[in-house]
């Protein structure tokens, strides 16, 4: 009887065998790591307390003549544009309260600029989860403080913030790798590399206009660069400030961070300027208008810190004959008047004055006459339609 040949290990397809085992291992190593990696950044629940003048059935006393300046006291007054609705006093900022903002920010930046993007990236999507999660209230808050619609508190306000925190969790690790730069024949055995460093503490003086956005803006960069940073917030906002910067100051908490990493401040402006002079400042950004800036450069240029300035970039709108009666009416119009009484004209692409050829000129005027006496000059009940926001987390 004859029997089989043995069969031998050397029959076997090692070399597809080897292929399918490392495959297999580096798939797991790959997604072990893209776990761990999301683990490790995964976002935080925590809460910020709503202020009790943005919960449902409040309603303040309305001031006969609303401003800013409560007479006899150094306070600043805060209330709604929209309905001229008392919202508290807010104590403003000393320069020994300025002082030790910085102190504070300093000493919580060295550590903080140890730490990895991974670390950096889970306070931004914590924040980020916050926003989507709490959109509402930020902008009940928004409008409170600013007097505009949900709808300008929704784009204006949380879609862009939202967009440039996903940009950075996305892109900003990319964008803070060192650079190489070419060299010449005699240097040859060197090479030349661009690092980018935390600066320290840095002065963020934001604008009434957009109060969430331009607080939380340069707070985001900020935080990612690994540097600490002083929101000197407008003093029309003064409500809302608080809040708005707590937002980022208990995410840094629920994530094991110090929260005086940022330092929120309202002053007047007559103590702004020891805060653009401060010599514990690295860098200053300010949004506002040409002449404030011309104060705060020559404030910082006491002490050399660098300053960059958002001034605006309004212009008129030139309506041109040629453009039809319906167009006038349903598109041009509405587009002027969105540009002119948005924020009050307190906007970046606001427009400042309206330039219309002859034939068009006698056609718009009975057009804008007729929306503008339709505008409600005050909003005494707030929209509540709720108008949601929805972004898939990176």
């Amino acid at each position: 009887m004859e029997l089989s040949s043995p069969f031998l290990v050397t029959d076997l397809p090692w070399p597809e065998i080897a292929i399918t085992i490392v495959g297999l291992l580096i798939t797991f190593i790959l997604l072990r790591s893209t776990v761990l990696a999301e683990d490790v950044e995964a976002p935080v629940d925590y809460a910020v307390p709503l202020p009790e003048q943005c919960k449902p059935g409040w309603s303040g006393r309305i001031l006969d003549n609303p401003s800013i300046k409560v007479p006899g006291s150094s306070a600043i007054q805060c209330y709604n544009p929209a309905t001229g609705e008392l919202l508290g006093q807010v104590n403003p900022a000393t320069p020994d309260g300025i002082d030790r903002a910085v102190a504070r920010a300093a000493e919580a930046q060295k550590e903080w600029a140890t730490n990895t993007f991974r670390q950096r990236r889970k306070v931004l999507r914590t924040m980020l989860k916050f926003i989507l999660d709490n959109q509402e209230d930020i902008a009940t808050v928004a409008c409170m403080d600013s007097g505009k619609t949900k709808v300008d508190a929704m784009l204006g306000e949380i879609l862009v913030t939202l967009e440039k925190l996903k940009w950075t969790i996305q892109h900003g690790e990319k964008a803070l790798r060192p650079e190489r730069r070419p060299t010449n024949f005699l240097m040859m055995y060197k090479h030349n590399e661009v690092r980018w460093e935390p600066l320290g503490v840095l002065t963020a003086c934001v604008s009434w206009n957009y109060p969430f956005h331009n607080a939380l803006s340069p707070i985001i960069s900020t935080l990612f660069t690994g540097s600490a940073i002083l929101v000197k917030s407008s003093e029309q906002t003064a409500f809302s400030a608080t809040y708005f910067t707590s937002i980022a100051r208990n995410a840094l908490s629920a994530c094991g961070h110090s929260p005086n990493l940022f330092q929120s401040l309202v002053c007047w402006p007559q103590t702004a300027n020891h805060l653009t002079s401060h010599s514990g400042i690295a860098h200053i950004t300010f949004i506002g208008s040409r002449p404030v800036a011309h104060t705060v450069c020559a404030s910082a240029a006491k002490t050399l810190i660098p300053v960059c300035v958002e001034l605006g970039g309004k212009d008129p709108a030139v309506v041109l004959d040629s453009v039809s009666d319906y167009d006038l009416e349903h598109k041009v119009v509405p587009i002027l008047m969105k540009g002119i009484f948005t924020s009050s004209g307190q906007n970046c692409i606001g427009i400042e004055r309206i330039i219309a050829c002859p034939h068009s000129y006698d056609r718009l005027i009975p057009l804008l006459e007729k929306q503008i006496r339709a505008t409600p000059k005050k909003n005494k009940t707030p929209p509540t339609t709720p108008t949601a926001i929805s972004t898939s987390a990176p």
